[in-house]
């Protein structure tokens, strides 16, 4: 019964750490992961409307991202999943992201209204 009860209690607190995922040997800093997720959006925003210039530039988003910061498919793979087991590290780093583009959407819609005539 002692083992049975060890054995649950062990279960227990192994399940209820902070992040079930092992860190990841190339950890990229929050603020780094951050923009990663933020030029992400960017590129899946351009993806989704402007694909063909995309394709005449000969951009392809992941690729984009692994020169950029100088990473892997597996380095971003295992930082990803990394954060998202940090659920309120991940959840801050998405409002950031979304901050940051309504600021980009503002600041477009600011310089189209300058440009076109009243």
């Amino acid at each position: 019964m002692r083992n049975l009860l060890f054995l649950v209690l062990c279960v227990f607190m192994v399940s209820c750490s902070n992040n079930p995922v092992p860190k990841p040997e190339n950890l990229l800093d929050e603020e780094v992961m951050t923009d990663m997720l933020f030029d992400i959006a960017i590129l899946q925003a351009a993806e989704g409307t402007m694909a063909h210039r995309l394709a005449e530039n000969n951009i392809k988003a992941n690729t984009f991202i692994y020169k950029k910061y100088k990473i892997d498919s597996i380095t971003f793979y295992q930082n990803q999943k990394y954060y998202a087991g940090e659920t309120r590290k991940y959840k801050k780093m998405h409002q950031i992201v979304l901050d940051r583009l309504e600021e980009v959407k503002a600041a477009n819609e600011i310089k189209k209204d300058s440009v076109l005539p009243k």
